[in-house]
């Protein structure tokens, strides 16, 4: 008989980290013996990113206001059904659990970023009802959230680029649109329910371990 399993969503903004603390949390939950899969989002290796992909080198527009939230959510909700169809439906379905870097919860974050703030909780509504009800994609158990600062964030991806602002998509060339993710993130986190996690201790980022750990005891 099939049973409902579990989706774990690491979130937060570029350069939290969010990569390797679902990464570090799927391995630990595999060496235990847990049924697990990872999923990443957007799935650059498929066909389904194609819209998203165009949309971040700026096809629509060199800044991400071009386009609207509406239309930018799209893009990746239909890359997160791509992926659920064909990758990992079954296996939830079957009890498996699933941690995600990125989900549904990107678009909450980066695309209320383009609305004013009275706009965000029906955007939100929207969002959430066109994706887990009406694409049918399932809604996460638990969305952990890594705190950082958008300070930090610029930071961290001038030493990932190495000081090559020309590699960064039009998010990340933002500085302004990335302030406003953050209080985004920030509302989100609060209006919604995330755990959050810290990641920030005086000013500077905590080692990678201890934020892991931080995670598993809440997981």
């Amino acid at each position: 008989m099939e049973k409902k399993g579990k989706l774990i969503v690491i979130e937060g903004l570029d350069g939290s980290g969010k990569a390797t603390q679902a990464k570090g949390l799927y391995e630990a939950l595999a060496a235990r013996g847990d049924r697990v899969r990872a999923v990443s989002f957007p799935d650059y290796e498929s066909e389904s990113s194609a819209l998203v992909k165009m949309y971040l080198r700026g096809d629509f527009g060199s800044q991400p206001g071009d386009v609207n939230a509406y239309a930018a959510s799209s893009f990746y909700a239909v890359d997160r059904y791509a992926s659920y169809k064909r990758d990992w439906e079954a296996f939830y379905r079957q009890g498996g659990t699933v941690v995600a870097d990125r989900y549904t919860t990107s678009n909450a974050v980066h695309q209320c970023s383009k609305l004013p703030e009275e706009q965000w909780p029906g955007f939100l509504r929207w969002l959430f009802h066109f994706e887990y009800e009406l694409l049918g994609i399932p809604a996460p158990d638990q969305v952990i959230y890594l705190r950082t600062s958008a300070e930090t964030t610029w930071d961290l991806l001038l030493k990932r680029y190495k000081g090559d602002a020309s590699r960064e998509d039009i998010h990340e060339a933002d500085r302004a649109y990335m302030a406003r993710s953050w209080a985004a993130a920030e509302y989100c986190a609060g209006a919604l329910g995330w755990t959050v996690v810290q990641c920030l201790a005086n000013g500077a980022m905590r080692p990678v371990e201890d934020i892991h750990s931080e995670i598993m005891g809440l997981v």
